[in-house]
């Protein structure tokens, strides 16, 4: 899997080397620096990728957050609602779907007491609305929505 990697310190470079059992790289003098690394990206990128193919990213994502280097894993859409913390606040839903029947969405992670979200729709098709946002919010009527069809600009 893929992982996102926030090195932004030399200290959290240095923290990274330890903890993926490549010292080696934290000592050389062409990566010491930021900007060291910059200017040597394309060897350092080849070590990385070979060292970060060693393990998996969930394997990454402990020994990193041990080590105290910011990452996080790249979740495809089953593995985010696989996450305990989305599926504790309740963050899958599935909306109605005007030609797929139904989609699987994402709530809002804001629970409000007063006024809940309500979950009516799901994403609209292409132009599905346009009719209707032209009469509500421009106050076209139908031979104008008809002018813009046929000049080609809806």
């Amino acid at each position: 899997g893929h992982l996102v990697l926030c090195i932004g310190s030399d200290s959290q470079w240095a923290s990274f080397c330890r903890a993926a059992g490549r010292a080696d790289l934290g000592s050389d003098p062409r990566y010491a620096t930021n900007a060291a690394r910059v200017q040597h990206r394309g060897p350092l990128l080849a070590a990385l990728t070979a060292e970060l193919k060693t393990r998996d990213k969930r394997d990454w994502q402990a020994l990193l957050d041990a080590a105290g280097v910011p990452c996080g894993p790249i979740n495809n859409l089953r593995e985010v609602f696989e996450e305990p913390q989305v599926r504790h606040r309740g963050l899958h839903i599935e909306l109605p779907h005007a030609a797929a029947g139904q989609v699987p969405g994402v709530a809002s992670p804001m629970r409000l007491s007063a006024t809940p979200v309500d979950y009516r729709c799901g994403p609209p098709l292409l132009g599905q609305h346009t009719d209707e946002v032209l009469r509500g919010l421009l106050g076209l009527g139908d031979a104008d929505i008809a002018a813009l069809r046929a000049a080609a600009v809806i």
